[in-house]
């Protein structure tokens, strides 16, 4: 038997998963939960295996290695992991540049509302 993950859903991540939901579900509230599902199951598998993800390939061009990606067409489940965690961090459009969308986030942090 494998040894067994605790997975962690960041705030971030978490918040796009909702606005994933959010947006599919105003066209289809079938759909909407097929693909929480989807999402949902596709991440649990990272409670045995969080080395099956691929490293983040635009990380990668620039030698960052520690996050990892399972794809759920045409999402990006982002994560790493850190001994005995897995940190599921963002669930990206993978039609949308991941670079703009991670540089954003960096520049604007959670709750930033543009006021000083």
């Amino acid at each position: 038997m494998s040894e067994k993950y605790e997975v962690l859903w960041a705030a971030t991540a978490e918040d796009d998963l909702a606005n994933i939901v959010d947006y599919v579900v105003n066209d289809s509230p079938s759909n909407a939960l097929k693909i929480l599902q989807k999402i949902k199951e596709t991440a649990s598998q990272l409670y045995h295996s969080p080395e099956r993800g691929r490293i983040v390939p635009e990380l990668q061009d620039q030698g960052i290695l520690q996050y990892r990606e399972l794809i759920v067409p045409p999402w990006r489940i982002m994560y790493r992991t850190a001994g005995k965690k897995v940190f599921v961090l963002s669930v990206l459009d993978s039609r949308r540049n991941v670079e703009d969308i991670l540089l954003d986030r960096l520049i604007k942090p959670r709750g930033y509302n543009g006021y000083q």
